[in-house]
């Protein structure tokens, strides 16, 4: 109810132009309510992507079996974005010009982008010792930003777009073969 009320007011007057008390109103709700569900205006932005980290980390907190850990990132990571319906787009970055949202989302989406890389980067050190600290943080960084293309490609291909799974896979796999033939290919 807050998300859709806030989706309509940013269309009609903008993102900077909204405020978190008409966003309230529109939604027929107290602005204290607003705040047990949302830190700040910003995070109405990123309801998909901060409910999926939790998932991803469980995913990746998993037991582990015999999958290696970059496969088992582009694993979890396919999980994780099927559990997103093409009806969860979310519309202030795929309608970011029409809503005057880009300057929030680049202020706000680089904290979120940095929490997967630290998500992806603890679980790489784990699974993939040979790669060393500063390699699980390049391979997670490269990965997670894979991850952000594909989701990108989703978000802007209109209503044709299919599974977000199938685009995160597609720009993750060439980055997990890439890292794979660095450290040596799996026994």
């Amino acid at each position: 109810m807050l998300e859709e009320a806030a989706a309509e007011l940013f269309l009609e007057q903008s993102y900077d132009g909204t405020t978190i008390d008409e966003i309230s109103t529109r939604a027929g709700v107290a602005r204290t309510t607003f705040f047990n569900y949302f830190g700040s205006k910003g995070d109405l932005l990123w309801v998909e992507l901060d409910a999926a980290i939790p998932r991803l980390r469980a995913a990746l907190d998993a037991p582990e079996g015999p999958t290696p850990g970059l496969e088992s990132v582009e694993a979890a990571l396919s999980r994780v974005a099927d559990g997103i319906s093409a009806a969860r787009v979310p519309w202030a970055i795929a309608h970011r010009d029409l809503m005057g949202t880009t300057a929030e989302l680049q202020a706000t989406g680089l904290a979120r982008l940095l929490e997967v890389v630290d998500v992806i980067a603890r679980h790489l050190s784990r699974r993939e010792p040979t790669l060393g600290d500063a390699g699980a943080r390049a391979a997670a960084s490269a990965i997670a930003g894979a991850a952000m293309a594909g989701a990108a490609q989703w978000i802007g291909t209109g209503t044709a777009r299919g599974p977000l799974a199938d685009h995160i896979r597609e720009a993750v796999q060439p980055v997990i073969v890439g890292w794979r033939a660095r450290i040596g290919a799996v026994d």
